[in-house]
């Protein structure tokens, strides 16, 4: 999500440091545990509600705020990695969820949470784009022969991190005394011990010390630019909905009140948005977009059952099916809007599609969220079903010929 092309460099180390190869596994593992922190909420939502008696919409906001976060983060300072160094980033990212961890222990009312939420993000914002190209560098230097293992492992420490969070989440939530403090004092732990680790890996990037800053320029292509609307916003509100309110329709409509339950169902449901762009990656971008828009297609039309027919097993499948189909229509996307770019302005328009997910994932479910201020769950949720999957069909049709016209 840079807007230049940055080749790695051995800095010369003033201090001891990790090598290079160990520098690749600590810069992972904070990757990992930085995005499982923000989805550990998810379970949790329930008994905040509980705690403090705020409506659903409220939840919805807590959600939206971490997504504003990061979209703030991502565009003022989503770039400054290439010219300012990967550690300052990263290490700034850490202490932003530090202080995020603490807000959460200290939380007496809906309004920390919300703060809280929005400190995450920020860090997050920070995060993902420097740790992706940290990683990357650091794999060029350490195994130069096998530089596409470091975009794995960023995927799944990126997506395999969201889908973990949730599953945390649900076993504090059933299994612990203070289900709303032990699981944040733990990340807090986690942070300072990864933190400390980090700050032994290596630079790979020599600081500009001519760089004058200005926001990231953001993009989109011209090209089909309403259908990348489209298809980043529906892919991503699926997540942002089994991020938020998910755990409230499994209670009021599927009657399924386990904490451990609603975790486990949105674990499945990022982890199958990890998984697929996994399995498919050696298959074309083309053929990844048409079996993520099936996917997606079929997903929603279970989902749209399951709150028809009160059935768990279509929700949670249908769930799992979209999520698998969010992954390979957002990764086909991607790499379509990159095709289309100059490369001059190639890391602009990546960022553009990643600020559309993250769009994605906060429109829609505030937009649920209020909507259950007035009306019931079930036309709510339908009509949230129905409007996603109508973007899905035109965005992703709309991409789809793009790719062909590319080929």
């Amino acid at each position: 999500m840079t807007s230049s092309i940055v080749v790695p460099v051995a800095v010369p180390a003033t201090t001891a440091r990790l090598s290079h190869r160990t520098g690749f596994w600590v810069t992972a593992a904070t990757f990992l545990a930085l995005m499982a922190f923000n989805t550990v909420p998810t379970p949790l939502y329930a008994l905040y509600q509980a705690r403090d008696g705020f409506p659903t919409f409220l939840i919805t906001v807590m959600f939206a705020a971490y997504s504003i976060g990061v979209m703030v983060s991502l565009y003022l300072a989503g770039h400054l990695s290439d010219r300012l160094g990967r550690r300052p980033l990263i290490l700034a990212a850490t202490v932003l969820e530090i202080v995020a961890a603490l807000v959460f222990v200290l939380s007496a009312d809906a309004a920390s949470v919300v703060a809280a939420r929005l400190v995450a993000g920020l860090g997050i914002g920070l995060l993902t784009a420097s740790a992706t190209a940290h990683l990357a560098d650091l794999r060029r230097l350490s195994h130069p022969a096998s530089p596409g293992f470091a975009a794995t492992v960023a995927g799944v420490a990126n997506m395999g991190g969201l889908a973990l969070g949730p599953l945390i989440g649900g076993l504090f939530a059933e299994f612990s005394p203070a289900p709303l403090v032990l699981p944040y004092i733990v990340f807090f732990v986690g942070f300072l011990a990864l933190g400390l680790a980090y700050v032994f890996v290596p630079e790979t990037v020599e600081v500009d010390r001519s760089f004058r800053y200005r926001p990231q320029r953001v993009r989109i292509p011209a090209d089909g630019r309403r259908a990348y609307w489209a298809a980043g916003t529906a892919a991503f509100a699926v997540t942002g909905l089994f991020g938020s309110v998910a755990p409230t329709f499994l209670a009021g409509r599927l009657g399924v009140t386990d904490h451990l339950v609603a975790g486990a169902v949105s674990f499945s449901v990022f982890g199958a948005a990890a998984v697929s762009q996994v399995v498919f990656a050696g298959r074309s971008i083309r053929t990844q977009l048409r079996l993520g828009l099936v996917a997606m297609i079929a997903g929603l039309l279970m989902l749209g059952a399951a709150d028809l027919s009160t059935s768990g097993i279509l929700f949670v499948s249908g769930g799992i099916i979209a999520g698998a189909g969010v992954g390979l229509l957002f990764r086909g996307a991607l790499a379509t809007a990159g095709s289309l770019a100059d490369p001059r302005t190639r890391g602009e328009i990546t960022s553009g599609v990643f600020l559309l997910a993250f769009a994605g994932m906060t429109v829609p479910p505030l937009a649920v969220g209020i909507a259950l201020l007035a009306l019931p769950l079930v036309p709510v949720f339908l009509g949230f079903v129905v409007l996603v999957l109508a973007l899905t069909i035109w965005g992703g049709l709309v991409i789809l010929r793009e790719t062909a016209r590319v080929a």
